[in-house]
């Protein structure tokens, strides 16, 4: 655990060093080999994640993919997590962790989802995902069969992570360089 919290504590850091730039043109990059990926060019329905300010900003990306397909959004309830559809800005609420999240009702044909694409606070070359600490993308990605593919900035990735058993690995891990 503490090996987890010491790479989480390096990554907050490495992150915060970053000029504003540099985090608008990794997304860029990173969420145009998104868009560009087969996995992505074929979904129609795929989990999202409304960003925080450390983390890769699909806001813009959320927005304008919502008009060609069903886009969800995990909403954290509890010690547990639900996805609901993204209906548009004006639909999102303060939740947990004063992250916005879409109200209405809970999305649970988890079959239906085609793709994953999640956030993380370090990836290995493997798959294996760090997350903040809590479990909850875990539990939430263990009700999926479809693909997921992790999204960082470079400073994000590392040799190998420490992960457990019931920690969900990705099938694709996607950064960018300068």
């Amino acid at each position: 655990m503490e090996e987890k919290n010491n790479i989480r504590k390096e990554v907050r850091a490495k992150i915060k060093q970053m000029y504003g730039w540099e985090k608008d043109y990794y997304g860029k990059q990173i969420l145009q080999a998104i868009e560009a990926n087969p996995l992505f060019q074929q979904a129609q329905t795929i989990l999202l994640y409304w960003s925080l300010p450390d983390e890769i900003n699909t806001h813009l990306f959320i927005n304008q993919w919502s008009n060609e397909k069903t886009i969800l959004l995990p909403v954290v309830i509890g010690d547990d997590s639900e996805i609901r559809i993204f209906q548009g800005e004006e639909k999102l609420a303060k939740g947990a962790f004063n992250i916005d999240e879409p109200i209405g009702e809970a999305y649970t044909n988890y079959h239906s989802i085609d793709l994953a694409i999640v956030p993380g606070m370090a990836f290995d070359k493997n798959g294996n995902r760090l997350g903040r600490g809590k479990g909850y993308y875990d539990k939430l990605l263990s009700h999926l069969t479809c693909p997921k593919i992790g999204i960082c900035f470079p400073c994000q990735i590392f040799p190998s992570i420490p992960h457990e058993e019931w920690d969900e690995r990705m099938n694709q891990v996607q950064t960018t360089s300068l």
